[in-house]
């Protein structure tokens, strides 16, 4: 027998670390079940092939593997995107990301800052005003495809604006409002349904598309309940409920650039 040496140690720990990875990744959600059975049934191979080397179960075994490998590319597609984004984002690689720019001026700081400020403020005031919202801001993640379901526009980030859009009445209220760009992009817009099971009850539909779309892109997402006023936000798979105003302005600014 074999003795087990460094590289071997090294190799277990390496593959230890990305499955537990993954499983980070996917707990949040619905595929989380699935990651385990799969790990069962990988289990259940190995014991048939290597260990009781049982061939004709181990050649069906072979054969279901060989095909559930595209299957898996189709029902992992968003954790695998998310996967590979938080590859990419992870701050030693910033240096060495020439797609993004990495600069602004004082100007163009300056008025981030306002439109941050203005996005907080409305925010505040749908709040206090039991208004329900949905707002996402894109980050890396293109939101083209949910943009294209709604009532595209190009305006500046204010105040009344999002106000009057998010207004019971107004036509536009339904739906999520997207930022791109530091601009207001598309109102009314049509976001996916999460596949989360363990939310909380008071999460409307709301609550779930905005969840949803954190969960399949990295924007960073608003959502205010009708409710209560209660302010949510959304990002990576994660969420925060009951984000005060003032809390909500420092998150902004440390995540939004």
């Amino acid at each position: 027998m074999n003795a087990i040496g460094i590289v071997d140690i090294i190799d277990i720990v390496l593959v230890a670390t990305f499955l537990y990875g993954v499983y980070r990744l996917m707990r949040r959600s619905g595929a989380a079940r699935i990651f385990s059975g799969i790990m069962v049934f990988l289990f259940a191979w190995f014991l048939v092939s290597r260990v009781f080397r049982l061939s004709l179960t181990s050649a069906i075994f072979d054969q279901i593997v060989s095909v559930g490998v595209i299957a898996l590319v189709v029902i992992f597609q968003n954790e695998i995107r998310r996967f590979f984004f938080s590859l990419g984002s992870h701050k030693w690689l910033k240096g060495f990301n020439f797609l993004q720019s990495s600069s602004h001026g004082r100007d163009a700081e300056f008025e981030i800052s306002v439109q941050n400020k203005a996005l907080v403020d409305a925010c505040r005031t749908l709040s206090m005003q039991k208004v329900g919202a949905l707002i996402a801001i894109e980050q890396v993640i293109s939101l083209d495809s949910y943009i294209e379901t709604g009532n595209v526009v190009d305006a500046d980030i204010n105040t009344l604006l999002i106000e009057n859009i998010f207004f019971k009445n107004s036509p536009l209220h339904d739906g999520a409002m997207i930022i791109r760009n530091h601009r207001i992009v598309s109102t009314a817009c049509i976001l996916p349904n999460t596949v989360t099971i363990d939310l909380p009850r008071q999460f409307g539909l709301r609550h779930r598309a905005g969840i949803a779309l954190s969960e399949c892109t990295d924007a960073f997402v608003i959502i205010i309940s009708e409710e209560t006023g209660a302010i949510t936000i959304a990002q990576n798979s994660q969420y925060t409920h009951n984000v005060k105003p003032e809390d909500l302005s420092k998150i902004i600014a440390s995540t939004l650039h």
